[in-house]
């Protein structure tokens, strides 16, 4: 069983998409949806700074836009297979959805363009942020967040937490923070996968009443609880409240494992997700792909299982 993953907010960088628009093809279909949603995805995947694209209302459509077009890409490229499994990394499940068929390529991005705003929205109420956590022990871990009042947002498995709430908070915490624990500070606008997002589920809830989803093509994993889920409805009602829940990427990995993964493919903007791999899945192999030449690379791991 092979697993495609997508990746989240915080894993673009300033030209990440110039390999794949050597294809006209590529930059054609990116320039049409950049007209879907009034972003200039071309722009901010070649030339645009790494501020820029930090921007939350830019980087979410601009990753679900590339992890859309290198899917597309690599299904295209890979023997049809029933073994194939999808799944994808906050805003990722985006990208997931629109490969597996629940939700049209541009639905989703109107979906994402629109949630991008609406977390920049409720980010700008109050100023908050994200630290990821690395090493120490949970329960001493929750004890402190809750001491702090701050929230456990992202839980990426491989002794990786990512913590979220008001600045001030995680400042106190950073300074303070408990045994073995190390802190890093995310370039992150907002504390999200948190209660400080209600107002950014309200407006995509009523955003996604007005899209009708189709049933996956592939088994589709969530991030909620890292189940699978079979119904498109329930998936999309998953994604709308998501925002506003804890990411539990640990749980995903866990169910790839006792799935019996063979190996992980994550699309482009492509390092994130393969790290973590290699500390909660060790022993699987992995393929960042990050140009049209890492395809040639996804094949050969698939052919050798």
């Amino acid at each position: 069983m092979f697993v495609i993953a997508a990746p989240g907010q915080g894993s673009q960088k300033p030209g990440f998409l110039e390999p794949w628009l050597d294809n006209p093809d590529y930059r054609v279909t990116l320039a049409s949806w950049s007209k879907v949603i009034g972003i200039d995805l071309v722009t901010h995947g070649t030339t645009s700074d790494a501020e820029t694209i930090t921007d939350t209302a830019i980087a979410q459509p601009l990753i679900v836009a590339a992890g859309i077009l290198t899917g597309r890409a690599l299904l295209e490229a890979l023997p049809p297979s029933p073994s194939l499994q999808m799944a994808g990394h906050s805003v990722g499940e985006f990208t997931a959805a629109a490969l597996a068929g629940v939700l049209g390529d541009e639905d989703a991005l109107r979906l994402v363009a629109l949630r991008g705003r609406a977390m920049a929205d409720a980010s700008a109420i109050e100023p908050t942020g994200m630290s990821a956590v690395i090493g120490g022990d949970a329960e001493e871990l929750e004890a402190a967040l809750g001491r702090h009042g701050l929230f456990a947002a992202n839980f990426n498995g491989g002794g990786q937490t990512v913590i979220a709430g008001p600045l001030p908070a995680l400042a106190a915490f950073a300074e303070a923070p408990p045994a073995g624990v190390r802190v890093i500070p995310l370039s992150v606008a907002g504390a999200f996968h948190t209660p400080y997002m209600a107002s950014a589920v309200a407006a995509l809830a009523t955003a996604t009443a007005e899209v009708t989803p189709g049933e996956p093509h592939y088994p589709l994993y969530t991030n909620r609880d890292g189940s699978q889920v079979s119904s498109g409805e329930t998936y999309v009602s998953y994604l709308v409240d998501q925002i506003a829940r804890p990411v539990r990427w640990d749980s995903c990995m866990e169910s790839f494992a006792s799935q019996g993964i063979t190996g992980m493919m994550e699309l482009a903007p492509a390092g994130a997700l393969t790290g973590l791999a290699k500390r909660g899945l060790k022993g699987v192999p992995t393929v960042a792909i990050n140009s049209p030449e890492d395809i040639a690379g996804a094949l050969e791991m698939v052919r050798g299982a």
